[in-house]
């Protein structure tokens, strides 16, 4: 028999997947990879002879080009088919070169070679999407978005809100040894594969359709996905979602026995699946889009109802922040190559799609543009960034009155990790015009045109002559763990002295646009003079809110009441985030694979309230293989601790250390540090 070496480590070097294994061969289709046949002299002199087989999935078959037989071709033949060509040629062996098409389904791959005498035995392999290659679907020109968008094991999530935007750390990992497998085994889990196996092995050659599919995995509402989502505020039989920062730890939990792991909400889902396309081959990015609204009946309107105090009714949700990715690829299935390029494709289970509770790929170029009749999803995107907001006051005996309607509002800050560095990247021009243009009017016209609801009558303004500006000011920087200070700032352009009722609210607004506690009110009436201006001031005390936030927010609403006026309304709005304590994060030690390394984690209890149920959580791909957590019962006030936590890089390059702190009163306090690990090599010199 034949013996076939499969030049693991340099293949998988080539192919730039050695981060993933240098022990088994993982290679990129379009991109010839090497192997080596030691043969009888029979055999090697009867090369021609040779057949190959390279198959995937079960029942292959050629028609469905999950099965390829070919011979050896003359070295340079190009042509879209399986091939092997001779390399080096010796008394006993035969170095070929393997080439697969570049749109070869992607998968594991058995290859059994015969020869004059006899076959080998099947060598297994795996074939992932090639960015790196202009055949290739997934084919991005430059190196340095290669770079970010494949082979980054780390990046950054946008959360909070428009006026204040938080990173977040996210160790995505997906060159950990096992992760490939793991999206391999979700794939062959997923409806459509269990439905008809040979058509689903066959549609992996497309990343729109692996795309779709690994999007609908990754959430549990219908096919055992990896991540059940949870927003009632009740973790208890589950992690908190704020816990998470490292997408390996969920993905192991998930394969262990594929039972769906709890609990996650958009970032989680979209971090996941960044991690599963990026391993797969598939260029892609987190986005985040600040004042997110989610439109329940097509429209591209959001009605949003208050009840006379101001407190906010359940009606058509704006997150004030949601995560989905993009992921880059042509898109053959459209006309022409316009929609070619990033593509959303949102894991979080808000819609069904097709039965599924998957969305996207949607073109991003679509979304700009208002083609919301162009496959997949566009009309839930679209809305998501560009619908208008109507704000309604809802009176005692159950009528409404038009408070005043906003095309602005949605949709802001979009924002991305910028290539190479880690700061934020605004790309809301990519899906939007310049808000208040008539550029920006004509594609949500264009949008309602091409969209199956009628254009909304409602009218542009509420009815009455309006003559009072009034704004939400905040008087500093709220803090977690102080008072929270703004001030109303009303200004009377009219001639007339008016006579104001006030309703001033806060109230907790789950960040998915689900309105909670009401923690503070007040009713004050005031007498506002002729071109003047005024302001009232706010104070809302810490211990109302302490134990309510999380990843939430406390939106403070003014309505006023015009009294001499027919009782025209006005209303104002204004989310807060209170800035949370720091977190800090150093390291000791020699940073070398191998070495032994201490990271120190320092926090400060800053209120002067017990914290308790307190956990800090380490993580970071190649230099800690499972997640560190250090449960402490309490820490008292104004008191610092230090938490130490051993590790010994595993792997070379920049990685990226990422700290967690949560307890009753923070969650999500988050923090990292760059470790430069020198290759082994290096330190044998030191």
């Amino acid at each position: 028999m034949a013996l076939v070496l499969l030049h693991c480590r340099e293949n998988n070097k080539a192919h730039n997947t050695d981060e993933i294994s240098v022990d088994r061969l993982i290679v990129r289709r379009g991109k010839p990879f090497l192997l080596t046949l030691q043969m009888k002299t029979a055999d090697m002199s009867a090369l021609d002879k040779l057949e190959f087989t390279v198959q995937t999935g079960l029942q292959a078959s050629e028609a469905l080009r999950t099965k390829a037989m070919f011979r050896i071709s003359p070295a340079g033949l190009a042509n879209n088919l399986w091939n092997a060509s001779i390399q080096e040629k010796t008394v006993s062996s035969v170095t070929l070169s393997v080439s697969s098409p570049a749109e070869a389904c992607i998968g594991e791959y058995s290859l059994r070679i015969k020869t004059a005498s006899s076959f080998t035995c099947d060598n297994k392999f795996i074939l992932l999407f090639n960015p790196w290659c202009s055949d290739d679907s997934v084919y991005m020109l430059q190196d340095s978005d290669r770079q970010e968008y494949v082979m980054s094991e780390h990046g950054l999530l946008y959360m909070g809100s428009s006026d204040y935007i938080l990173p977040k750390t996210w160790t995505f990992g997906q060159f950990e040894q096992d992760i490939v497998d793991i999206c391999l085994k979700l794939m062959d889990r997923n409806l459509k594969c269990l439905r008809n196996k040979e058509e689903d092995y066959s549609a992996r050659s497309s990343p729109i359709y692996v795309s779709r599919v690994l999007c609908a995995m990754i959430n549990a509402q219908d096919d055992g996905g990896v991540i059940v989502g949870n927003w009632d505020d009740d973790f208890s039989d589950g992690t908190v979602p704020t816990s998470w920062n490292n997408s390996v730890e969920i993905l192991r939990k998930w394969a262990r026995n594929y039972n769906s792991v709890k609990y996650g909400q958009c970032w989680v889902f979209a971090a996941v699946l960044c991690t599963v396309l990026r391993c797969v081959g598939i260029p892609t990015r987190v986005v985040t889009n600040f004042q997110s609204a989610h439109d329940t009946d097509g429209n591209l309107v959001i009605d949003q109802y208050r009840a006379e105090s101001g407190r906010v009714l359940e009606n058509d949700s704006v997150w004030n922040f949601h995560v989905w990715v993009e992921a880059w690829m042509r898109r053959p299935d459209l006309s022409g190559d316009f929609y070619d390029g990033w593509q959303v494709v949102d894991p979080t289970p808000q819609e069904t799609s097709n039965g599924l509770y998957c969305c996207g790929p949607a073109p991003v170029k679509a979304v700009l543009e208002g083609h919301v009749d162009v496959k997949y999803d566009v009309p839930f995107v679209f809305a998501e960034v560009n619908a208008d907001i109507v704000n309604w006051k809802i009176l005692s005996n159950g009528s409404k009155i038009m408070l005043n309607s906003d095309t602005c509002e949605v949709g802001q800050n979009i924002s991305t990790k910028m290539v190479g560095m880690d700061k934020r990247s605004d790309i809301t021009a990519s899906y939007k015009y310049t808000e208040g243009t008539e550029k920006e009017r004509q594609v949500y016209k264009e949008a309602v045109k091409r969209g199956t609801k009628p254009l909304s009558n409602t009218p542009n303004s509420p009815p009455g002559s309006r003559n009072l500006q009034l704004k939400l000011v905040e008087v500093s920087k709220s803090i977690n763990g102080k008072d929270i200070n703004l001030s109303l700032v009303l200004n009377n352009s009219n001639q007339a002295s008016k006579k104001l009722q006030i309703h001033l609210l806060a109230q907790v607004m789950l960040y998915n646009g689900v309105p909670g506690a009401i923690i503070w009110t007040e009713d004050p009436e005031t007498l506002l003079l002729s071109s003047k201006e005024m302001s009232i001031p706010i104070q809302i005390a810490y211990p109302r809110y302490a134990t309510l936030l999380g990843r939430n927010i406390i939106r403070v609403n003014a309505i006023v009441t015009d009294l001499d006026n027919n009782g025209i309304s006005y209303h104002t709005e204004k989310d807060i985030v209170p800035e949370n304590p720091k977190l800090t994060i150093t390291t000791k030690g020699m940073a070398y694979p191998g070495s032994e390394m201490t990271a120190e984690v320092v926090f400060e209890n800053p209120v002067s309230m017990v914290l308790t149920d307190c956990k800090v959580t380490v993580s970071g791909s190649g230099l800690l293989v499972d997640v560190q957590e250090t449960n402490l019962p309490s820490i008292k006030p104004n008191t610092r601790i230090r938490v130490l936590v051993p590790f010994v890089p595993y792997k070379a390059g920049a990685r990226q250390l990422v700290a967690n702190f949560n307890c009753n009163l923070f969650t999500d306090i988050n923090t990292s540090i760059t470790v430069d690990v020198k290759p082994a090599h290096i330190a044998t010199r030191v």
